[in-house]
């Protein structure tokens, strides 16, 4: 049991080590050597995954607009992708729900 803790604070702690790249991944730029590491990191990370699928979804639709999008707005963007891994990385998808 104690091995599994240690490993689940590993795999955070490169969770920590990767989600800032996540952007600059999407985007291409990142240099050889940290695209291999995210890429490796992304395969064994469902969590870190759906964070990178997301960012790659929004820029998708956002390239659609014509005129660049307000820096605000994908900041609020990244923490709600943060928190959507947070929260769903290990479970699955977030359930559906209506909004009022």
């Amino acid at each position: 049991m104690t091995v599994r803790i240690v490993q689940r604070v590993r795999d955070r702690m490169e969770c920590m080590r990767v989600r800032p790249l996540l952007q600059s991944l999407v985007d291409g730029q990142l240099d050889d050597a940290r695209r291999e590491l995210v890429a490796t990191h992304l395969e064994a990370c469902r969590r870190c995954g759906l964070a990178a699928s997301t960012y790659r979804a929004l820029k998708e639709r956002l390239r659609g607009f014509g005129q660049p999008p307000d820096p605000d707005a994908i900041a609020r963007l990244e923490e709600f992708i943060d928190q959507l891994a947070d929260e769903h990385g290990e479970g699955g998808p977030p359930p559906v729900t209506e909004r009022p």
